[in-house]
């Protein structure tokens, strides 16, 4: 699977702890992730990462052009919903884009954890279901 990799600047660290946590789970798939967020996690962990431009020179427009080409199974967008971003109406987009296309999201530690473990047991691997997307 495709996994995108998104933090704000206060939920950078979270993002690299869960990264670390689940890196095993994480190896397996490929990962892109914005600059910053990308270069973080994998200097922490070792992965592999498709490192886009930061959120704020557009790497998150560069997800959402994956997202609009079905380049990507799944997001991990950890959010700050207490800061106002300059960039929130390109968000906004991003999530009304996954939404449309079919592409689960997690937008906090407790739905990325479930998604996580979904992805373990391969209940989130379309490739072993019929795809809602190429209907």
């Amino acid at each position: 699977m495709n996994i995108a990799l998104i933090a704000h600047d206060a939920k950078k660290e979270l993002m690299v702890q869960f990264c670390i946590a689940y890196c095993g789970i994480l190896s397996r798939h490929t990962l892109c992730a914005t600059g910053t967020t990308g270069k973080l996690v994998s200097e922490a962990t070792g992965l592999d990462i498709v490192r886009y431009m930061s959120g704020a020179q557009g790497g998150d427009q560069q997800i959402t052009a994956r997202i609009a080409c079905d380049e990507i199974d799944l997001l991990l967008f950890f959010r700050d919903p207490m800061t106002a971003k300059s960039n929130e109406p390109n968000d906004l987009d991003m999530l009304r884009l996954c939404d449309t296309r079919n592409i689960p999201v997690a937008t906090n530690i407790a739905t990325a954890e479930v998604l996580i473990h979904g992805l373990e047991r391969g209940d989130l691997d379309w490739r072993n279901v019929v795809n809602p997307r190429s209907r």
